[in-house]
């Protein structure tokens, strides 16, 4: 088995991949970050949720990898993904409340668009803490939007903002186009920001080495 990390981004966004590859950059050189290029531009309703799952499930049935990460803050396919393969697969949004819960009682996220809301409610149920939400508010831009590196940064800094005000002691960035903007939204908030991307690259990292290393509130 290959000693390295496939990454997948379930939406065909380029910008937003190179964004993902970037952010596990200083992790050093053991990801392959890749994209579904017949996906949506961006995961935004359950229609797209439910799409993408078989293409990620064949992705990971042809390409050989010691472990998985779905690319994704609404964790897409990821019960289907473990039933074909052996390895480790991951969710970049459970590995980043996981992070978050580590460092706060109480987290907020920001969300990419309202429609997000159910699907990021829905897997924190399933890790059974969706008691320990204070805020979840959406930014409501467009994914191109999202991966400039100036455009969104207002509204990122308004909604951390709102997020820390409502009781946040830590928020998560609820969108891998997001992967660049973690310092503005800390600055602005005054708390922690866990940024996906590297949450879910130290723990595929752990995953390889030691599997029963991860956390259990990932379900893993």
């Amino acid at each position: 088995m290959p000693d390295r990390i496939l990454v997948i981004n379930p939406n065909s966004s380029i910008p937003c991949t190179e964004g993902i590859a970037a952010a596990l950059a200083p992790l050093g050189p053991h990801f392959r970050v890749i994209r579904l290029a017949e996906g949506p531009p961006a995961i935004a309703t359950w229609r797209h949720w439910f799409q993408v799952a078989e293409p990620l499930c064949q992705v990971v049935e042809r390409e050989a990898a010691a472990a998985y990460v779905i690319a994704c803050l609404s964790d897409p396919g990821l019960e289907a993904v473990r039933g074909v393969t052996a390895r480790p697969v991951l969710g970049m949004f459970r590995c980043a409340v996981a992070s978050a819960l580590a460092a706060a009682p109480r987290i907020g996220v920001m969300g990419f668009v309202a429609a997000s809301e159910a699907r990021q409610r829905r897997a924190l149920q399933a890790m059974a803490v969706e008691d320990r939400l204070a805020a979840w508010l959406p930014l409501d831009l467009p994914m191109e939007v999202l991966v400039d590196a100036v455009a969104p940064r207002a509204r990122i800094r308004a909604v951390a903002k709102a997020l820390a005000a409502a009781g946040a002691g830590a928020i998560v960035l609820g969108c891998t186009g997001l992967a660049g903007h973690a310092a503005a939204a800390e600055d602005a908030a005054g708390i922690p920001v866990i940024e996906p991307c590297l949450a879910a690259g130290t723990m595929a990292l752990q995953a390889i080495h030691d599997p029963a290393m991860l956390p259990a509130i990932l379900g893993a």
